[in-house]
């Protein structure tokens, strides 16, 4: 706990106290614990220990933001990069993730001590689709930090990649960079990720192809770039979503494969029990490194280590040390993976087990062989559900009702496909028995599919659009710790206490809901492809009017759709020109609703158009598409506020604004402001 509030702080402060302040703390505490342990100070120590661990944790956060920074000059130059990972391919770009090596100004030549990462754009083309790891380029771009869109409630970008270590963006344009070199050092990780690239040819060569290959290179290697939309939402909606994220389910089932295989010999030979136990780990590593050593597979990894090494002494191996110390360990390496999801819901769903579970498990005894184990596989199920349910209703508003129908058709299948990948994969220099095994794989995968789809489809499949924030996460496992305290210890009047912790989630709830109720108003959003204004009334109902014909719906949906369940509306209504019901209507671009009316402006169609009397418009919506002035429409319109959309170039924000500060109209430009919400 003081480790991880240490890196809270360091999150939250970054870079308050020098490094030679945090070095001379160190030293000073570590003196004081060396006193008080001589003069047996317990209290103290411990004082002091914490303190230690919370500077450590300052440290480590500290040291990671700071990968980060970056002196930007806003201007454009000339680089020497390095790709570091392997190129992505998006809608009409490659993404690059690339080092940056040198700084090229004129005759002289800046290089970096520590290359600061940057995400670099290149329009996808012949050229750009055909780099590779490790290729060096020469650029002429203009670096710029990250930026969040400003739209409420959004992903924060900005901090997700700092935490990721990355400076910056750029976008590098056609005839502006060529390859130099390439440069054949590989780390240790970009080796993993060549040899799963080399696994994932040969799942292509043997025929998968498809969702069959999407599923099966995201069960056994981690690798979910393949993974459609439709058979995410699949997995998504029918509560599997964990399958797919390769994690400690997958680990688990190796390991307990490798113990069952081992548990003879050395129940028979004790002498060759570390030995073994030795191989067992060495085997989990070498999955981990197949998979590309992720951050998921290396935390499950290390706990799994942990608790073999544990099967050495004779109390129990599975324990809240055992796993304590895995993340101990993990957030001294890396800070950052607290704030990584998967770390989150993997650790709570291991804990919920190790101390809900057996508890359940002992309510009914099952004489049954495979009833008890279907029992046991109940009771981790929804253990595991109790543990993560408030955290996968923060993170995705979503909540599968058929779970435990879900897990007991999931586990089981998912464990047959890992076995039977692994002995694919053995059987790599038997290229015929390899190839006809290739085809009882496919069946499997494909079985799994055709069970979770029909889950799906059955009623009531998943409650979507739920909203809670973080204290109110923060109040459930303050309910369900004293709960399970009271439980355990028998210690009953902590139930007392449980039930006033879910009083104060139920009043913040209550009190947050009536907070944030929709009220009318009109809302323009940042989101690039969708010029839109979201006309909002009391009932909870809502209209999308577009300025563009083909809007990026998806887009918008998926960056919008937390700040909709915040504020629990009804799926919004999409409108076109000629649509009108009482209170709202849209005719020639033109959006009138409870008194204002919106002028969306994405073509040339005011253009050499007069008027006698010009026509009041509230709000001139600018958007990608419309090239002239304020000039030609200060004749045509009574203009409010003039609302500049993102999708707009430089040169033609630039010239409305100076238009509109020469003729003194208010305007607002949403690429520096964000979201603007106005109620009416």
């Amino acid at each position: 706990m003081p480790l991880v509030a240490g890196i809270l702080c360091g999150d939250a402060f970054p870079q308050v106290v020098p490094v030679w302040g945090l070095g001379l703390a160190c030293l000073l505490l570590f003196a004081g614990l060396s006193a008080c342990h001589c003069l047996c100070f317990r209290r103290l120590y411990g004082v002091l220990l914490f303190l230690l661990l919370s500077v450590v944790g300052y440290m480590g956060m500290d040291r990671q933001m700071g990968r980060s920074d970056f002196p930007f000059s806003n201007l454009s130059s000339t680089y020497r990069i390095v790709v570091r990972g392997k190129p992505e391919m998006k809608g009409r770009s490659v993404l690059c993730q690339s080092g940056l090596l040198e700084e090229v100004r004129q005759d002289t030549v800046l290089a970096f001590s520590r290359p600061p990462l940057f995400l670099f754009y290149f329009p996808k083309d012949s050229m750009a689709t055909c780099l590779k790891q490790g290729d060096e380029l020469l650029i002429h771009t203009r670096l710029a930090p990250p930026v969040n869109n400003g739209n409420p409630y959004e992903f924060d970008y900005v901090r997700y990649l700092r935490h990721q270590g990355v400076a910056g963006t750029a976008y590098v344009a056609a005839g502006h960079w060529r390859v130099t070199g390439h440069d054949v050092a590989r780390t240790f990780r970009q080796e993993a990720l060549e040899y799963r690239e080399k696994v994932l040819s040969l799942y292509r060569d043997l025929g998968f192809k498809g969702d069959e290959l999407a599923v099966l290179s995201a069960l056994t290697v981690g690798d979910k770039a393949a993974l459609g939309d439709d058979i995410r939402e699949t997995y998504s909606v029918a509560g599997a979503s964990h399958v797919l994220a390769l994690s400690g389910l997958h680990i688990g089932f190796i390991y307990a494969l490798l113990f069952f295989l081992f548990t003879p010999l050395w129940r028979r030979w004790r002498v060759l029990k570390p030995m073994l136990l030795l191989l067992i780990v060495l085997f989990l590593w070498g999955f981990a490194f197949f998979t590309g050593l992720s951050a998921s597979v290396v935390r499950s990894v290390i706990m799994f280590s942990l608790c073999a090494f544990a099967g050495l002494q004779s109390e129990k191996v599975w324990s809240m040390n055992t796993l304590l110390s895995a993340a101990f360990l993990m957030l001294l390496y890396n800070p950052v993976w607290l704030y990584d999801v998967g770390f989150q819901l993997s650790f709570v769903a291991v804990a919920a087990i190790l101390v809900i579970q057996p508890r359940l498990y002992a309510l009914w005894k099952v004489k049954n062989r495979f009833l008890r184990y279907g029992w046991g596989l109940v009771t981790v199920s929804v253990a595991a559900q109790v543990g993560t349910a408030p955290l996968v209703l923060f993170y995705f508003s979503r909540f599968s009702t058929h779970f435990l129908l879900t897990n007991l058709v999931a586990i089981p299948m998912v464990s047959l496909i890992l076995y039977a990948a692994v002995l694919l994969l053995l059987l790599t220099p038997f290229s015929f028995l390899q190839g006809t095994f290739a085809a009882v794989v496919k069946a499997l995968v494909s079985a799994q599919n055709a069970m979770l789809r029909w889950i799906e489809h059955l009623p009531l499949s998943s409650m979507d659009g739920i909203w809670i924030d973080g204290w109110e996460v923060l109040l459930y496992f303050l309910f369900l710790g004293l709960l399970c305290r009271a439980v355990i210890r028998r210690i009953y009047r902590n139930v007392f206490l449980a039930l006033f912790a879910l009083l104060l989630l139920v009043s913040y709830h209550s009190v947050s809901a009536m907070l944030h109720a929709p009220q009318r108003s009109i809302v323009f959003y940042n989101v690039r492809g969708c010029p839109v204004v979201h006309c909002l009334s009391e009932s909870g109902k809502s209209w999308l009017a577009c300025a563009d014909s083909l809007p990026d719906r998806t887009r918008l949906t998926r960056t919008l759709s937390p700040y909709w369940n915040r504020l629990q509306l009804e799926v919004p209504q999409w409108v076109a020109d000629g649509y009108a019901v009482p209170g709202l209507s849209m005719q020639d671009g033109i959006v009138c609703y409870a008194g204002k009316r919106i002028c969306l402006l994405c073509d040339g169609r005011w253009q050499g158009k007069e008027s006698v009397s010009p026509a009041s418009i509230d709000y001139l919506y600018v958007s990608h598409g419309y090239r002239g002035g304020m000039a030609e429409l200060v004749s045509l319109f009574s203009i409010g506020t003039v609302v500049l959309d993102a999708s707009l170039s430089d040169y033609c924000r630039h010239r409305i604004v100076d238009d509109c500060i020469r003729m003194g109209i208010p305007y607002l430009s949403l690429s520096q402001k964000g979201s603007v919400r106005i109620l009416l």
